[in-house]
């Protein structure tokens, strides 16, 4: 349009009410994310800390800047009103509105106290120290209002992510402290007459010492992430901790070492009996299985069941025999070699379960699938093509009949997708057929 004022061309009505809608929108979330700010956890435990170091100085800041936003969001408020309300005048907006509302929108026509921005330590574009007010366009205003949400968010959130990570890591650890202390005084594990009693004493010192600080300055142990914008972006630094739970494990090994010397042959035999007890009961379990899947599934291959191994039973009563007359010396290399065959023992115990049951396991997949091709056909319409439901009877005599032949039965189920992917008229083929296959799947 042709007409211009002191802000450049006039808007026209249309300009106004699109302007007014999206100030509106920006209104809305930026008031929505200021009470969210307002009400967040973590500045909420920032506002009532004792804090010291970087923490103290950075919420001091984040707090002027906090009360800033407000003033911004406050100035923005009325004159998003005074637009509004010169837009209301009349249906029709006269040239002298238009002027207004043009100058309102689009000019530096609001105005904010310098003096706040000064408290918040945030620059102005128009100043020095003896101005007592700058004025900014509505654009400029949203413009430094993100920014100064964006740093007091980041500063918010960094400080309840390690308020909300560290602080209760390290009180579980002090909680494995103090019954590792316990421990180790039952053993004989003192300060001053062990070297892990005074790794203890040591430990105990730095995470109480750890923990004071993560409460007074939890932005001292805050890592932010590298080549992030984004509010928060970083991790909680959990070096120290992470250093003391090694050490407090160490000191843990040392202990059970001393343990196993006094106290754990007898707790070792019982948990190799155990481990032999279940590998017999899992090889138990896969010689029941072998028979119900050579009943249910016809030409299939299934492997054979061996039976527990006596030399380990043998050994085990030995064990037992060298602990009774107090034989460590050839009970300790004896449990060693016990464990670990024992353990192996298990596993392949469980292995022989999953090969003898993976029948079952392949039929139930089809069952699934060809029920879940059923579904999608139904859902799709095609529940009463009678070509596609024959197929889908053939294929589910198969595989709910006993004995069950998979690979028949298999290439049922195919022939069911086959004839449903036909159906559907896609181009991709079925593995193992001439003609396509439905290429969404099941759960399109």
């Amino acid at each position: 349009m042709g007409d211009t004022g002191p802000t450049g061309p006039v808007m026209d009505r249309d300009e106004v009410d699109r302007a007014l809608a999206r100030l509106g929108a920006e209104h809305e979330a930026i008031e929505t994310s200021l009470l969210a700010l307002q009400d967040h956890a973590g500045r909420r435990l920032l506002e009532g800390a004792e804090l010291t170091g970087v923490t103290a100085e950075r919420w001091g800041t984040a707090e002027a800047s906090i009360t800033l936003l407000w003033t911004y969001f406050d100035a923005y408020t009325a004159a998003l009103r005074s637009a509004r309300e010169i837009r209301s005048r009349r249906r029709w907006s006269s040239r002298e509105d238009l002027v207004e509302l043009t100058e309102l929108l689009r000019g530096e026509a609001v105005t904010v106290a310098s003096g706040a921005a000064a408290i918040a330590n945030a620059p102005t574009p128009h100043g020095g120290p003896g101005r007592l007010s700058e004025r900014y366009s509505l654009v400029t205003l949203v413009d430094r209002m993100n920014q100064l949400y964006a740093t007091s968010l980041d500063m918010v959130v960094a400080a309840d992510a390690v308020w909300s990570a560290l602080p209760a890591r390290i009180d579980l650890l002090a909680a494995e402290l103090q019954r590792t202390r316990k421990l180790a005084h039952s053993v004989g594990v003192r300060p001053g007459e062990h070297p892990a009693g005074d790794d203890l004493e040591r430990i105990t010192r730095t995470l109480t010492r750890l923990r004071e600080q993560v409460i007074s300055d939890p932005l001292a142990f805050w890592t932010p992430a590298r080549g992030s914008s984004a509010p928060g972006g970083g991790r909680p630094d959990t070096t120290v901790y992470d250093r003391e739970a090694r050490a407090l494990e160490e000191v843990r090994r040392e202990i059970d070492a001393v343990l196993a010397v006094r106290q754990d042959a007898e707790q070792r035999i019982v948990r190799l009996r155990d481990v032999l007890s279940r590998a017999d009961r899992t090889l138990a379990e896969a010689r029941t299985a072998r028979g119900e899947v050579l009943a249910k599934i016809a030409a299939t291959e299934v492997p054979v069941v061996g039976g527990p191994p006596i030399v380990l039973q043998e050994q085990l009563a030995a064990a037992a025999e060298y602990r009774r007359h107090a034989q460590w010396h050839r009970l300790s290399p004896l449990l060693e070699s016990l464990e670990e065959k024992a353990e192996d023992e298990l596993l392949r115990a469980r292995e022989s379960l999953t090969a003898v049951t993976a029948p079952l396991a392949v039929r139930a997949e089809l069952r699934g699938r060809l029920d879940a091709y059923k579904a999608k056909m139904a859902r799709l319409g095609h529940a009463e093509d009678p070509e596609l439901a024959e197929k889908y009877e053939k294929a589910r005599r198969m595989l709910w009949s006993a004995p069950c032949d998979l690979r028949v039965a298999e290439q049922a189920v195919l022939r069911y997708q086959h004839a449903a992917a036909e159906l559907l008229g896609t181009a991709r083929r079925v593995p193992g057929q001439g003609g396509p296959v439905d290429r969404t799947g099941p759960g399109s």
